[in-house]
């Protein structure tokens, strides 16, 4: 059986950017350098590019093209970038959800936040952090940085509810993808004083950079989970 040209040409382009032939932030070919690379028609490319985009591979920028956005194995894929109001919507869960910090700070205070998100130091950001508990059990600690130019505003109430229904409802930003890394700590002080003792002090911590359609870094995320409550799926994307 012939495989069809599509799938050769997706195929073709994924081993490259695996093997890091093309490098995460390259621009792909046009879809017209495409077509007459492969002798193919347009749709036949579109189908091959909309497939590494289904892969997390590729984001596409209108008047920029196809812009790889894989980083390699080191950066865990999630499926599903949803906020937590609307996880427990879908699984019908009744977490209570408490404001324990709402600031704003110069990204110069945290390092590694500024150099994730790559902006300067005099760059204002809100700092959240929330638990996320059940019957006063903390189960979840979201620790939030975005960029105060994208978000000018975060009350505490938006803080409570849906921070991702706020950014694309009311300030009608489009939120697509994230990555996101997952590593198993120890709890430090943060994590004793807001989940208290557990016969397992260990968090699933999961680190994610959140990006606009525009492929805009705004949302850095930091979301620790008890580590005998936690499970994972399969690249985030939202659009």
């Amino acid at each position: 059986m012939v495989q069809k040209k599509f799938i050769t040409i997706y195929e073709t382009l994924r081993k490259d950017i695996l093997e890091s032939n093309i490098v995460y932030g390259a621009q792909l070919p046009s879809e017209n350098e495409l077509v007459e690379q492969y002798q193919a028609s347009r749709e036949t490319v579109r189908k091959a590019l909309n497939l590494l985009v289904r892969d997390g591979m590729i984001q596409k920028i209108r008047g920029k093209g196809s812009i790889v956005i894989y980083q390699g194995l080191t950066e865990f894929p999630f499926s599903d970038l949803i906020s937590f109001s609307e996880v427990q919507q879908g699984l019908d869960l009744q977490h209570e959800t408490t404001i324990e910090v709402l600031e704003c700070i110069a990204a110069s205070e945290v390092p590694t936040v500024k150099a994730a998100l790559d902006i300067s130091g005099t760059t204002k950001l809100w700092h959240l952090i929330r638990t996320r508990g059940i019957n006063d059990q903390v189960k979840i600690i979201d620790e939030d940085y975005l960029v105060k130019d994208i978000v000018p505003e975060i009350t505490e109430t938006v803080a409570r509810q849906s921070l991702y229904a706020y950014i694309e409802n009311d300030l009608q930003l489009v939120i697509s993808y994230s990555n996101k890394s997952i590593t198993f700590e120890p709890f430090g002080t943060l994590e004793y004083d807001l989940f208290g003792d557990n016969v397992v002090p260990y968090t699933a911590t999961v680190r994610g950079i959140v990006h606009l359609k525009d492929t805009t870094k705004f949302q850095y995320n930091i979301s620790r989970h008890l580590a005998t409550e936690f499970k994972f799926n399969d690249f985030s994307r939202r659009h």
